[in-house]
């Protein structure tokens, strides 16, 4: 029977270092299987955000808990770092913190990526240099001395010595058919995000991956399916809708976003949107069983990994409301 996982998305766009660490560790405490970091150099928003470096914050998340599993949902390794690079750092993870490490990984966005220089590509070109990137990283943690010519990226000789002794699993993130097919036919784990309608999973994303998935000669629970689900939940319903707010962004439609590169302006935007709008790709209830019903729908998808992503500006109050009324129940689903 394929396992089920819950877990926690640390906000990095939304909280500074040290008190994002603290909620990483009291996720553990309250029984969550998992803690996923995002990687962004700057934040959707200006006012209030932030921008922790997460391979950094990662070993200090090790550092202080026991038994989660964390990773990247999702860095880059096409611009901001050569792939190399996060070859070394993930392996160093791994090596620190055996079967404990997930990389994470997409094809980036403008606002990440377009502030240090970097002309951003069209999509297409942006795929073709996330596909050799993650066959840089595969050689590297399986070969000495490699060797590569690609059409991005050369290495010569390069060798990443301290390997760890259980391989790192790499999850590839998806938006479209060809990327997520993608995903399965070369990734440990796919990452996707919720609230974006029921017929796109089960009409496009899901059976692309599963495409993939049989191409690399494999079975669908071979690969971890995982998912961010976006959730408000409070006692207080005006509240758990406000929340929502800090992430209006999530309520920009793709043209809207594709190519801002300035946190004020894409914050801009978001706050310009209503709350009805900000609020639409999360759940939104005071209800336990509704937040437990409306998860329910992607484990029957066949999600297997959901990691929740709080918006609220009080992660404490989340994380010991969840961990209470909500993640019995799921339990108890599975």
């Amino acid at each position: 029977m394929t396992e089920i996982r819950f877990g926690y998305k640390a906000s990095n766009e939304q909280f500074a270092p040290t008190e994002l660490l603290n909620y990483g560790v009291m996720a553990e405490e309250q029984g969550f299987d998992s803690v996923f970091i995002s990687d962004h150099l700057q934040p959707w928003r200006h006012d209030g955000g932030h921008a922790p470096f997460a391979m950094t914050w990662l070993g200090a998340l090790g550092a202080r808990t026991e038994r989660i599993v964390m990773g990247t949902s999702v860095l880059t390794p096409t611009f901001r770092y050569h792939p190399a690079i996060v070859a070394q750092s993930f392996a160093t993870l791994g090596s620190l913190f055996p079967d404990r490490v997930v990389l994470g990984m997409g094809t980036g966005e403008a606002m990440n990526e377009a502030p240090l220089g970097v002309e951003w590509p069209e999509g297409k070109v942006r795929f073709a240099r996330f596909r050799e990137a993650v066959r840089v990283i595969k050689k590297l943690w399986s070969e000495d001395r490699v060797t590569f010519e690609g059409d991005y990226y050369q290495l010569d000789r390069a060798t990443i010595y301290d390997k760890p002794s259980s391989p790192v699993p790499i999850y590839l993130a998806g938006s479209g058919p060809a990327a997520t097919k993608y995903a399965g036919r070369a990734g440990d784990g796919y990452i996707t995000t919720s609230g974006k309608g029921a017929e796109l999973y089960t009409d496009t994303l899901l059976p692309a991956v599963r495409t993939g998935i049989e191409l690399s000669g494999r079975k669908p629970e071979d690969v971890d399916m995982m998912i961010e689900v976006k959730v408000s939940f409070d006692h207080d319903l005006e509240q758990a809708m406000e929340a929502t707010r800090f992430w209006g962004a999530l309520g920009l439609s793709p043209e809207q976003k594709h190519s801002v590169e300035d946190p004020v302006e894409m914050q801009r935007l978001a706050d310009a949107l209503p709350t009805e709008a900000t609020a639409k790709r999360f759940i939104v209830s005071t209800d336990p069983d509704e937040h437990v019903a409306r998860i329910k729908e992607y484990l029957d998808m066949g999600f297997t990994h959901l990691v929740f992503h709080a918006p609220g500006p009080d992660q404490a109050k989340f994380l010991k409301l969840y961990g209470e009324e909500i993640l019995p129940k799921l339990r108890a689903l599975v």
